[in-house]
């Protein structure tokens, strides 16, 4: 059994990385922060999603030993400049809240027509382990919409329609219709190979 690390709480990215790295490593088993013992996460202070990601991914090295992957992602709307970008899990202030990072996100982009709502997710994942450390990035192209819309997915996905999936928001799409086409979904099977070459 080869155990690999996520460095974080999320049960469903959790389960994601579990499928997506399955056929590249059928014997993996994937830890998350529930699993080890507790340590001081770092603060995400990094002004990019590849700072944040590997500031993670080392720091579960660093206190586990085991490989470990981490993930920064976000929600870039172009109307807004690229934000909420690294701010997204906290865009509405403490304590975290989907429901509220929505409602204000709703509320910033009312006076936008449709046609200047594109946005997209990016998610860099990153992967530290005894023999170095490794990035990949992957992004989502889409539209912020307006109003909520389903019940699956977490964060932004009530408010957001993929490019590839006009007509329905990411929040309404099977699991396995948003792995092929997430921004967290395109960097787990570019990095997925590289892991298990490197753990092989």
């Amino acid at each position: 059994m080869t155990r690999v690390f996520l460095a974080s709480h999320n049960a469903k990215k959790l389960a994601e990385l579990s499928r997506i790295l399955a056929p590249h490593l059928p014997s993996v088993q994937v830890l998350g922060l529930a699993d080890v013992p507790a340590y001081d996460e770092p603060v995400e202070d990094q002004p990019s999603f590849e700072g944040n990601a590997l500031l993670k991914a080392r720091a579960g090295f660093a206190h586990t030993g085991l490989p470990t992957l981490a993930d920064d992602s976000g929600l870039c709307v172009d109307a807004l400049n690229g934000m909420p970008g690294i701010l997204s899990a906290r865009w509405s202030g403490p304590p975290k809240s989907d429901e509220h990072n929505n409602e204000l996100l709703l509320a910033q982009l009312a006076d936008v027509p449709d046609e200047r709502r594109g946005a997209h997710f990016t998610c860099v994942i990153a992967f530290v382990h005894a023999g170095g450390e490794l990035t990949v990035e992957g992004t989502m192209p889409g539209r912020v919409i307006r109003e909520v819309r389903g019940s699956g997915g977490f964060g932004y996905d009530v408010l957001f329609e993929a490019s590839d999936r006009p007509g329905v928001t990411t929040a309404e799409l099977s699991v396995e219709d948003k792995d092929a086409i997430s921004h967290r979904g395109h960097a787990l099977r570019e990095i997925a190979p590289q892991v298990a070459a490197l753990l092989g």
